[in-house]
């Protein structure tokens, strides 16, 4: 088993639905268990194997646009449903971890590809069952090193249907393509308060490629009803990034909408409150992962662009992987898989 992303799993698989979802148990019937990983599947975006956290995404998505809410349960139904059929390991599809990648596959074809055509909806249930088997792969090789997939699957398949849609008529309904040269950065740095407060929002939010911040704030709450350390780590990367962000002088346009920061929240909690345990070390040693993150968010980003693509989580992932590696050299970190 892929050691380090699988550390959500240091959760049994009830601990942090909360009261209510203990007062009525759903994985009493066939279904209910479905429903269950399925919701746990959107929850594990953030490395929350809690169905009821799933439930709070989704009415966040579903705030943002009844299309974005129902092509994330359509992904994260979708991507679980495959793994059922391929009879992928019971534990993973108990703790939702067939379910997150095909989630925001979902996610980013409403986004990108226009949620009101009947081809969008094809495709992103096409997407959403292969990201299965891209997920096995990746599963395979970078389990040698016991490392973990993270979004890596999310990120190949979603990159690939962005730069290859405006080259099929019946997929692509926009005039034209969305590839671009990068340009310097323009526009004012100063950053306001309704800036800083709305930024410390939609970086939340932008995980799931929604800008609106109070979409964000929903899913910080679902993050804390769940787990408060990791709610905590998720403040802290979003505010790590907006510092790093004003300092650096970017356009506080793009520190507002949460483009500079999204990366940096799932760095934080990812490195300081998942698959290392949670000490004063791993938590700086998250945080200096997330400014690294949001240095290399607009890299990337303009890496893609000429193409047609889209940064999505590669920072996230790229950071995550090369600050695990590097773990076992300091003595003062440790894994949380022992």
């Amino acid at each position: 088993m892929c050691v380090l992303r699988e550390a959500e799993m240091r959760q049994s698989s009830t601990a942090n639905e909360g009261p209510i979802a203990k007062g009525y148990d759903l994985s009493a019937s066939r279904w209910g268990r479905w429903v269950t990983e399925v919701l746990r599947g959107q929850a594990q975006v953030d490395f929350l194997p809690s169905a009821l956290a799933g439930v709070v995404f989704s009415i966040a998505l579903f705030v943002a646009g009844w299309q974005f809410g129902l092509y994330g349960l359509i992904g994260a139904a979708v991507g679980t449903g495959t793994a059922h059929l391929l009879g992928v390991d019971r534990s993973r599809l108990e703790a939702g971890l067939e379910g997150f990648n095909s989630c925001l596959v979902g996610v980013a074809c409403a986004v990108f590809l226009d949620a009101d055509h009947l081809s969008t909806l094809l495709v992103a249930v096409a997407a959403s069952a292969a990201v299965t088997v891209v997920t096995a792969a990746t599963a395979r090789v970078l389990g040698t090193w016991g490392l973990p997939t993270f979004t890596l699957p999310f990120c190949l398949t979603a990159s690939a249907l962005t730069v290859a849609a405006p080259s099929f008529r019946h997929v692509w309904h926009l005039e034209d393509g969305i590839a671009a040269l990068p340009r310097t950065a323009s526009g004012p740095t100063a950053l306001t308060f309704t800036d800083l407060w709305h930024a410390f929002f939609t970086n939340i939010g932008e995980i799931f490629l929604m800008p609106q911040w109070y979409v964000g704030l929903i899913f910080l709450v679902g993050i804390f009803v769940a787990d408060r350390r990791l709610g905590a780590l998720a403040c802290a990367g979003s505010a790590v990034a907006i510092l790093t962000s004003w300092a650096l002088g970017a356009p506080a346009d793009q520190v507002r909408e949460g483009l500079m920061g999204y990366d940096a929240v799932l760095v934080a909690m990812a490195l300081g409150g998942v698959f290392l345990i949670t000490d004063a070390w791993s938590v700086g040693y998250a945080l200096v992962g997330a400014v690294t993150s949001t240095v290399l968010s607009p890299a990337l980003g303009a890496l893609f662009a000429p193409s047609g693509g889209h940064a999505f989580t590669w920072p996230f992932v790229l950071v995550a992987l090369v600050f695990l590696v590097a773990a076992p050299a300091f003595p003062r970190l440790r894994r949380a898989d022992g």
